[in-house]
């Protein structure tokens, strides 16, 4: 089949089984039951200890604009295995249930919900490929961009992957997702564009190749810039003559301008050494002013190690192993269904129930709260349980860990924040969008409420999500009661 120029729909991104479903639902009369659906995740990318929430804005646009138009109904009907009935439903098809989630930048935990879709069952079936999607993908990339920031130690980090990216969404929202996770600006001029992700660049080897000699193109890129020129000094010898050459070009064009802001970047060879070595020159040289950027295949792992050696660096940019979460490029968030509402309104708790326990399912319309403790305001555990509880901070309260039913603990002196906030109802936007720039300072504010033993890298400590003596009996009588399938 032959690609068309036509404009995507991402209504019609979704697996093929969510209309097959949503047809086999309108078939059964059960198009219009209200169902519960959790999106969820069940562990931290890396071994971490916890990962960054991103991609609702985009979960936003999607809802409203759902729609489907005759080439898509067309194409549909042209399958041949979808009714009439149902497809004269979809000619009309829009969102009209509630969402609830959890706000971009806050830090969450396994098998907790991130979103929670209240809708007809088949407006909520059909929108778990791109929620899952959204958060999926711009989650594992907020997350991994918080590692290496982290690492970086308060020095600004850039995103540099566009190249690497797995297509023009993977480099353009990577680097929206990126900037909400901490880095200070990218390369991707479309995000900056689009997002206001700071987009910034200097040069690459060619600059210097196309040029006569090294200084010639050095020289000429401070006359052009002659504001803040970063200068690629490796592109033959960086001590030889890349920092020699940048320093005479400081030298004959910042200097008797009075400019002394500028910066060099290395892009290859023994970053400690050379970065040591580089700054002694740059310093006996009078030029205390210039900044050390390094870029070349870094993470969160070799940033640490780069400055536990002492190496010289002011800024890293960081490509394609932050880009694509290189080292593991999957969240794993899934959406599941933990209720349904008879015709009364009474809501009935569903469990997916499986032989491997991480994989057994949260039931029930749940609130989500986090406490903090009100003597240190770090977080001390979050908290599930059912809609219709509330949480007195005021008193202690025992909580039950969903997977250990005999560990039990009180919590004392803190105060419970609620985490999911409504986004939609029925079908109507609630929700004020943050700007970009707001979702990044929250980001860093709620990741400095973690105990510095749970961001570590390697084994960090257990941020427990722990379920309500309610949430946790409806759980166990649902796991006797349904274990053969009933």
């Amino acid at each position: 089949m032959e690609a068309t120029n036509q404009k995507l729909n991402l209504t019609m991104l979704c697996d093929f089984y969510e209309l097959t479903m949503g047809n086999g639902y309108f078939k059964c009369g059960y198009q219009d039951r209200i169902t519960y659906f959790d999106v969820f995740f069940r562990t931290v990318p890396d071994g971490g200890g916890f990962a960054i929430a991103a991609g609702l804005e985009q979960i936003v646009r999607y809802i409203q604009d759902l729609h489907f138009s005759e080439d898509d109904i067309a194409y549909l009907r042209g399958r041949g295995i979808f009714c009439e009935e149902f497809l004269e439903y979809l000619r009309e098809f829009r969102f009209t249930g509630d969402i609830w989630a959890v706000p971009e930048g806050t830090p969450i935990f396994p098998r907790e919900p991130i979103v929670t879709v209240r809708a007809p069952a088949v407006q909520a079936q059909l929108i778990e490929t791109y929620l899952l999607l959204a958060i999926n993908h711009q989650s594992l990339i907020a997350t991994k961009a918080n590692r290496v920031v982290r690492a970086a130690k308060g020095r600004p980090v850039l995103e540099f992957g566009s190249r690497r990216a797995q297509g023009g969404d993977g480099a353009i929202l990577g680097a929206r997702a990126a900037f909400i996770g901490g880095c200070a600006g990218t390369a991707c001029t479309i995000s900056d564009q689009l997002y206001g992700v700071h987009a910034g660049g200097t040069m690459a080897h060619s600059w210097v190749q196309m040029f006569d000699t090294q200084y010639d193109a050095f020289r000429a890129y401070c006359e052009t810039y002659p504001e803040n020129p970063v200068l690629l000094v490796d592109t033959y010898n960086t001590l030889k003559s890349g920092v020699p050459d940048a320093i005479r070009a400081f030298n004959d064009v910042l200097k008797p301008r009075g400019l002394t802001k500028c910066g060099i970047r290395l892009d290859s060879g023994d970053m400690t050494y050379l970065t040591k070595k580089a700054r002694k020159m740059l310093d006996d040289a009078g030029w205390q002013s210039c900044e050390i950027s390094v870029s070349n295949s870094l993470d969160e792992y070799i940033i640490r190690d780069l400055l536990a050696q002492g190496a010289q660096i002011d800024q890293f940019g960081v490509g394609e192993r932050l880009i694509t979460a290189r080292s593991e490029p999957v969240f794993g968030g899934v959406y599941k269904l933990t209720a349904v509402e008879d015709a009364d309104g009474t809501i009935v708790p569903k469990i997916k129930i499986s032989e491997n326990v991480g994989k057994i399912t949260n039931p029930h319309f749940k609130k989500l709260y986090r406490f903090f403790g009100s003597d240190t305001g770090k977080a001390i555990a979050d908290y599930l349980c059912v809609h219709d509880e509330t949480v007195d901070d005021s008193v202690d309260l025992e909580i039950f860990d969903p997977e250990a039913t005999w560990k039990r603990k009180t919590v004392y002196n803190f105060t419970a924040k609620e985490l999911l906030v409504p986004i939609f109802r029925h079908g109507e936007l609630v929700y004020d969008l943050p700007p970009l720039a707001e979702i990044k300072r929250y980001c860093a504010e709620q990741v400095d409420t973690l105990w510095d033993e749970v961001k570590r890298f390697d084994n960090p400590h257990t941020y427990y999500v722990d379920l309500s003596s309610k949430l946790w009996q409806i759980k166990y009588d649902l796991l006797k009661n349904n274990s053969a399938g009933k």
